[in-house]
């Protein structure tokens, strides 16, 4: 079985993917820290930095969102630079950082588990069900630090 915040990060992949981006990387990694999901947007094409946060429901740190803090947000920066130093023909593109909130809880009803790439519809506040988990987006905030 995945591990939560691998599901969670899956998830908003294939959210971006429905609303026309192209996944470049998952789970970028460097010196100074990793990033979970690389986007460019097909329309635009400006190059999202996606930090995917999902807890349970009933958390202390409001779905996540305090958990990013200016450290992690420098740390987020420091290492988008070097992702852009790695891809120069990407650097020159308009770059924005997002922040996707998901909820997950077990699930114990029939199994309705589906795979990732069945998903053909994914909306904010609908539930879907993944590996025995019930998760939610609950928000996806763009440009939501610089």
């Amino acid at each position: 079985m995945k591990e939560i915040g691998t599901l969670g990060e899956q998830l908003i992949g294939r959210w971006l993917q429905l609303q026309n981006y192209e996944l470049l990387q998952q789970n970028w990694r460097c010196r100074w820290g990793e990033i979970d999901l690389i986007a460019q947007d097909r329309v635009n094409s400006a190059i999202a930095f996606v930090e995917v946060k999902t807890r349970s429901q009933n958390n202390w740190d409001e779905d996540g969102l305090l958990a990013i803090d200016s450290l992690k947000q420098h740390k987020i920066l420091q290492t988008a630079a070097l992702y852009l130093a790695k891809y120069p023909r990407l650097a020159d593109l308009p770059c924005r950082f997002d922040v996707a909130l998901v909820s997950y809880q077990t699930y114990y009803g029939a199994n309705r588990s589906l795979e990732i790439e069945q998903l053909n519809q994914l909306k904010i506040g609908q539930p879907v069900w993944l590996e025995g988990y019930e998760f939610t987006i609950k928000s996806y905030l763009q440009s939501a630090f610089d």
